[in-house]
This record gives structure tokens, sequence and C-alpha cells, in this order.
């Protein structure tokens, strides 16, 4: 069996694993993993960008709070459709990715990720002065009618927790496709050129700016995707999701389950996300739990959890 069938196998047997689990977990758990896949989805836009371009923001949150904010506004004040919202959510991200690269991307490094975390600041500080529109920390629910929406003669209820895990997997599903279909095609291997060597890369005819605005595009994108899908099937929004906290966490998922893997942000995403879950019923100082267990998690596995898996055995692991 060649490398390629390999990873299908492997990715539409983790997808399997996920549409089968919603029939075992009780509520509680249902609702969690369902936040979970909107997470993992803005993890693996995250580390297309971090994990596979080599380049580190501390900025993402303002591409998930563009979709975010892109949807849930325009369903709330203008009573747009979900499937519109969606879109245009998506598109807000994906525009501010292509504005934002095009400023950030003339720097490397350190000024790289202070680039990023000046602008993302601005986009807070942009959700919390515009009172008017989203009233700020307080935020906004969304409408009954931002509940619901008609497509291909199926009425889709949001409020439904089924409904909602389906959606959220069906976006986890199409970012995964994406993602491996970059990450196993010339594209792909043109962002890990530039991830190891990007002076050499430059030298080989390769236009290195073009190739990380195009990552960062598609990475604003897709974690817009996310942010959008969150407010909509959620029916909230608000400007702590566009804080710092929220450009570290895609961050710490990515490490964890481990950066330039298709599927590690997943698994870092369910990990830390039940970390933290579990580490809090226990003591007021889960924070420090937290912090031990990824001391040691990173100690032993430099390269995340996948990351080590394919070093050691699965070498064809995308």
């Amino acid at each position: 069996m060649g490398d390629g069938a390999k990873s299908l196998l492997l990715h539409g047997a983790i997808l399997l694993s996920l549409f089968g689990l919603q029939f075992v977990l009780p509520e509680y758990h249902q609702l969690a993993v369902t936040r979970i896949l909107l997470l993992a989805v803005f993890a693996m836009g995250y580390n297309l960008l971090f994990g596979y371009t080599g380049l580190l923001s501390l900025g993402h949150a303002m591409f998930f709070g563009a979709g975010m904010y892109g949807a849930g506004l325009s369903a709330y004040h203008l009573g747009w459709a979900v499937p519109s919202a969606m879109l245009l959510g998506v598109a807000c991200g994906a525009l501010l990715a292509l504005l934002v690269g095009l400023v950030a991307l003339r720097t490397t490094g350190v000024a790289f990720m202070i680039v990023t975390l000046m602008i993302s600041q601005v986009g807070y500080l942009a959700t919390v002065y515009f009172t008017t529109w989203t009233r700020g920390d307080e935020g906004l629910v969304m409408p009954e009618a931002a509940r619901s929406f008609t497509l291909f003669g199926h009425t889709w209820l949001l409020t439904d927790p089924v409904t909602r895990y389906n959606l959220a997997l069906i976006l986890l599903a199409i970012a995964m496709a994406v993602l491996l279909w970059v990450a196993r095609g010339r594209f792909g291997r043109a962002l890990v050129a530039v991830r190891e060597n990007e002076d050499r890369t430059r030298m080989l005819g390769y236009h290195t700016f073009v190739i990380k605005l195009k990552a960062l595009l598609l990475s604003g994108a897709v974690s817009a995707a996310a942010g959008a899908a969150y407010a909509l099937m959620f029916a909230y929004i608000g400007s702590s999701f566009t804080t710092i906290q929220y450009s570290i966490d895609p961050l710490l998922y990515t490490l964890l389950g481990g950066a330039g893997t298709v599927a590690g942000p997943v698994l870092g995403t369910f990990l830390m996300f039940y970390l933290v879950d579990y580490a809090s019923e226990l003591t007021n100082a889960y924070l420090l739990v937290t912090g031990i267990v990824l001391v040691v998690l990173v100690l032993f596995f430099p390269r995340g959890i996948l990351g080590a898996i394919r070093e050691r055995w699965l070498r064809w692991l995308p």
C-alpha cells in the first residue's frame, strides 16, 4: 500500500471514529466534543502557517474573530441566512489575512510575532470600541432566525446538538481534506522548503513572499471558518474570542499534537481541552497542573505526539 493510500485510510478512520463517537457520548461530552471539533479546525489553520511554513504568529485570534464577527454581525444586524453569513465570515478572514500578510510578511522571526500580536490587539480593541455594533465584552446573542437554515431541501436546526455535532464534523472533514491536499502536493513541499531554508528556496527560483502570503491567506480562511461556525452554532459572539489567549491556544494545541502533521492539531485540541476540564475539577490551580503536564510532554515529545510517532515509526505520516 502506497503512502498516499495509508494517509487517506488513517485520516478516514479518524473521521469515521469521530462520527461514531456521537452515538456513545453523554450530552455534556457531545457538546464538549462539538466545541473541540471547531477549535481543532482553528488549530489546523494555525498549523498550516506554523507547522508547515515555519511562521510563528501570536495574532491568529484576529482571523478567528474576523470569521466570528463577519458571520455573527451579518446574521444579527442584517438578518442574513446562516450559509451566507458563514461565507461572509470566511471571506472576512481571508481578506484580513491578505492585508495582514502584505504588511507582516515583510518581517521575519521575532518581528513577525510582534507585528501579528500588535495587529491582533488592534482587532480586539476595535471589538471593544464599536460597542454599538458589537457590545464589547458583553457580546451578542444570535437571534432565533440565525438558529436554523434550509439547504439542499433540508432544514437544519442549530439548536439540535446532533445537528451541531455533525456540521462541526463536516467542517473538520473539509479542513482535513484541504490540508491533506496541500501537505502532499507541490505547494506543501514549497512551504516545507521555506520553513527549512528560505534563502535556499529563494535561490532555487521560488518567490518565497508569494508562497508565504498564500499560506497565510489559506490559514486565515480556515481559522475564520472555525470562528464563523462557532458563532453560528453556539449563538454568541464576544470580544473575549479575540484576546491573546485565543492566539496562544492553537499554538499549544499544535505543539502538543504535533506541528507539521495534519491530524496533530486535532489530537492536541482533544488532549488540551480535557486536560484543562478535568484539572479544573480537581483544583483551582488547574493551570499549574496543565503547565506541568505540558512541560513533561514537551520534554519527552519535543515534536509533539504525532511528530514523535512520525519520526520513530510512521515516516509517511503527512
